[in-house]
């Protein structure tokens, strides 16, 4: 069975994770926010990088696909947008929580 003490641990840990949430004033809204922009700096990089890759494609047609090449770097590029506005987000969190100690 189960540690009783291991349940109670967990349960305050989590009482005290949402008290800090309700203290830093921490919504929905923003996580959504943030949710969307993470994904348009996805989005974004790779319909342009297809966009000029179909473009490339039609104006200089060669043995090379400039569309797929294209596309995904655009997604490489998104991908890498979206790592750096996380782990912006991440470090504001945690200065975040170290001030409040």
């Amino acid at each position: 069975m189960s540690d009783p003490r291991a349940f109670s641990r967990n349960v305050g840990a989590q009482a005290h994770r949402k008290l800090l949430a309700r203290q830093m004033g921490m919504h929905v809204w923003p996580g959504l926010g943030m949710l969307g922009l993470i994904g348009w700096s996805v989005c974004l990089p790779t319909v342009l990088g297809t966009w000029l890759g179909l473009w490339l494609d039609k104006r200089h047609p060669g043995t090379h696909a400039w569309t797929l090449a294209l596309l995904v770097a655009g997604l490489c590029l998104g991908c890498a947008n979206a790592w750096h506005w996380i782990s912006k987000e991440q470090e504001a969190i945690r200065r975040g929580q170290e001030s409040r100690k």
